[in-house]
């Protein structure tokens, strides 16, 4: 049956038309943008964010990278702790000398008690979420990484992107890593390729701090959210900044058991997300999760956040991670119909209708013009794709037409 999928051969919406995922911690070969290398200003260059299929690993590896990072920085506060040790010493030496006092120097650090400022808003969020955020290290045939996760029950159900463990899938592990410190073997309970989500549970623990689900469809723009995750294998990590845009479609990509690329009708956010993020929580200022950290834009072979992230909205994920605890697979809605971007006009157009579909029994037809669904504005091929999919099988939907406008009961398809 014909897909929601965008014409190959047509002009794209904008500048990116794959989106790298962030999970995994960028040790293996993954997904990348695929915009034209000389003219396109976004371009990614083989930047590995995920263990996605079909890519090589880069040389030198992302892990190496970010080590190297960190310890540039170590040995550069060390030497400036030497030249500051050094002129410290030097002007004591010299007030000795000349008679002058020591100034603050002479008087006793405050009491940790007496120092202790009000709990402000962004530390109330990671005092409440951090317990619930779990890092992933994720093993498979030939590749490695990490990734994050978050507790979804007290006896180790957890929820993260399917990139991050697609490599354990055949014959890999899991290890996940507490924020105790305590580490558990995980299995994983299903996959879908579609969402890019992945329910798996921690073996022979108990008590664990659970995550509060918000609501994606009550997000607005501008609104403050936090983000939690392991970057770059560095676990406990949060991050601050707004919700930057709703629904916006990104495609991030496939693994090996997937038909279709994976587009998300996600949520954008400008808070620092890095490889290693994905799977971890995007909260609001209550600390209630509103989507799971998967993707980023980056504009560098090896570059990590440029405030431009993409989170799946819990309300999709929620309903896929139900579908798979129940029978391991999620399935997916469909319009059942091919679409192209036309460059001349503002929408999604309509280029089959697939013969007994859901598009076909509500009258849209090759031809049309498809500028809304729902309410929500459909600019190009692709947005209508991810608008289907974050929709449920058998759920009714008002589509908006050039010309009209038609009630579908939206297909399924696993």
């Amino acid at each position: 049956m014909a897909n929601e999928t965008p014409d190959p051969h047509a002009t794209p919406p904008g500048p990116h038309d794959r989106v790298p995922p962030v999970g995994v911690g960028g040790y293996g070969g993954g997904p990348t943008y695929h915009g034209d290398p000389h003219t396109d200003p976004y371009r990614t260059v083989g930047y590995p964010a995920g263990n996605g299929p079909g890519y090589p690993p880069p040389s030198p590896p992302p892990r190496q990278w970010g080590t190297g990072r960190l310890v540039a920085i170590g040995l550069a506060g060390v030497l400036l702790a030497g030249g500051v040790g050094g002129s410290v010493g030097y002007s004591l030496a010299e007030s000795r000398q000349t008679g002058g006092s020591s100034g603050v120097l002479g008087a006793p650090l405050p009491e940790v008690a007496d120092n202790a400022l009000p709990m402000g808003p962004v530390e109330a969020v990671a005092e409440r979420v951090l317990p619930s955020v779990v890092q992933l290290r994720v093993e498979g045939a030939g590749s490695s990484g990490e990734g994050s996760a978050m507790v979804l029950s007290a006896d180790g159900l957890l929820l993260t992107n399917n990139h991050v463990v697609e490599p354990a899938a055949n014959r890999g592990r899991v290890t996940a890593v507490f924020q105790n410190g305590a580490t558990a073997q995980a299995a994983i309970v299903g996959r879908d390729p579609s969402s890019d989500l992945a329910l798996i549970r921690a073996q022979g623990v108990n008590g664990l701090t659970t995550v509060e689900l918000g609501n994606s469809d009550s997000v607005r723009v501008g609104q403050q959210v936090v983000a939690f995750g392991s970057p770059l294998g560095l676990g406990g990590t949060v991050t601050t900044g707004i919700i930057s845009a709703l629904n916006r479609p990104v495609s991030v990509g496939g693994d090996q058991a997937a038909s279709e690329a994976t587009v998300l009708n996600a949520l954008q956010t400008d808070a620092a997300i890095n490889p290693g993020n994905s799977g971890g929580p995007l909260v609001d200022m209550q600390g209630r999760v509103i989507g799971i950290n998967s993707a980023i834009a980056t504009t560098g072979e090896q570059g990590g956040s440029i405030g431009v992230g993409f989170s799946v909205p819990i309300n999709q994920a929620k309903r896929v991670a139900e579908e798979l605890q129940r029978t391991g697979k999620a399935s997916r809605a469909v319009l059942g119909v091919n679409v192209s971007n036309d460059p001349q006009v503002s929408g999604a157009r309509i280029q089959g209708v697939a013969p007994g579909s859901a598009a076909e029994a509500a009258g849209i037809k090759a031809g049309d013009l498809v500028i809304g669904f729902n309410g929500q504005r459909i600019l190009a091929g692709d947005g209508l794709q991810a608008a289907v999919r974050s929709r449920a099988p058998g759920e009714v939907v008002e589509i908006q037409l050039a010309d009209r406008s038609v009630s579908v009961t939206l297909g399924a398809a696993s």
